[in-house]
């Protein structure tokens, strides 16, 4: 059966964040090439909305159609109350907060965040949005654990990202959660795009270029992806980077958004889970490959990023 997602639509929507769901879940196929996700779109009122693009879309469901989806989606805003006050209307809070009280997932792109945060949704809850609305959110929502750094948050039932194509990367990394990693991978091929992308949003902040000498950490990233399993330490990398450990982790941080450290956890469980969906080596080989050590570390890791343990995520993610 196909996974119905309802995507609320505001005035002053943004355009691209409108079409990222019915494209990327749209993309998502199954061994047989039948479609995974329906996409629907409605607004209050089945009112139609103008983007900021300057045109109007009149779209096919009222907020009725909240009751019948699997997961509610709302994509960025340009203006407008939820971006402005912090308010929505009762009637829309009202329909997201009843949404929520079945198995609903609910999402946001970009500044749809700030919608689910004034339907009371985020409070208590990780999440993030555009890192240029990031200080307003916090200054609007102060009960919300904002995380500006990410390009998404995946707090179980709730999944907030950054703006503009880190919504398709949310999407994909819904696809992959719900399907494996074999059918967000085609879908990712379908959209012409990476399955994923390393870092996070604090890469793409405007700010100016940072002084430093060499080259940058670009090589030693891509040499750690070729060394997961090796003990690779900040003196290690420092080295194979031809700068001192204070200026490497400096520079590093820079131009990835993380520190050496998450980001070379990120990869390993990464790759960990992917050797987890697609072959058949036992535990205590994906650890060592994946430069976790022992089964005992990746079980771990695994249970601390997912919540559940390495065998049992085999069988999740191994349905299709």
């Amino acid at each position: 059966m196909t996974h119905r997602i309802a995507v609320v639509v505001l005035d002053r929507f943004a355009p691209l964040d409108l079409g990222v769901p019915g494209q990327v879940f749209g993309s998502a196929r199954d061994a047989h090439g039948e479609r995974l996700y329906e996409v629907v779109t409605c607004s209050e009122g089945r009112m139609p909305v103008r983007c900021s693009a300057g045109y109007t879309v009149q779209p096919d469901h009222d907020l009725d159609v909240l009751g019948t989806a699997g997961t509610v989606l709302v994509p960025g805003i340009h203006g407008g109350r939820a971006l402005v006050e912090g308010t929505i209307s009762e009637g829309l809070s009202a329909a997201l907060r009843a949404a929520r009280q079945g198995p609903t997932r609910t999402m946001s792109i970009c500044t749809g965040a700030f919608v689910l945060a004034a339907a009371g949704l985020l409070d208590g809850r990780r999440a993030t949005t555009h890192w240029l609305e990031a200080a307003r959110f916090g200054a609007l929502f102060p009960q919300v654990k904002l995380d500006p750094d990410v390009l998404y948050v995946d707090d179980g039932d709730l999944l907030t990202s950054a703006g503009v194509a880190a919504g398709m990367d949310l999407c994909l990394h819904v696809i992959r959660r719900d399907h494996g990693s074999e059918v967000a991978n085609r879908a990712a091929r379908r959209c012409v795009m990476p399955p994923w992308r390393e870092g996070g949003q604090a890469q793409y902040i405007d700010r100016p270029l940072p002084d430093g000498d060499g080259d940058g950490t670009a090589a030693t990233r891509a040499w750690m992806l070729a060394h997961l399993d090796a003990p690779l330490d900040l003196n290690v990398l420092a080295a194979h980077a031809s700068m001192s450990v204070r200026t490497f982790t400096r520079r590093f941080r820079e131009e990835s958004g993380m520190s050496p450290a998450k980001w070379l956890n990120r990869q390993r469980m990464q790759h960990a889970r992917h050797l987890l969906e697609t072959t058949e080596l036992g535990v205590e080989e994906v650890a060592r490959r994946a430069g976790f050590g022992t089964a005992v570390s990746l079980r771990q890791h695994l249970r601390a990023a997912v919540g559940v343990a390495p065998l049992a995520y085999r069988r999740t993610f191994r349905r299709i």
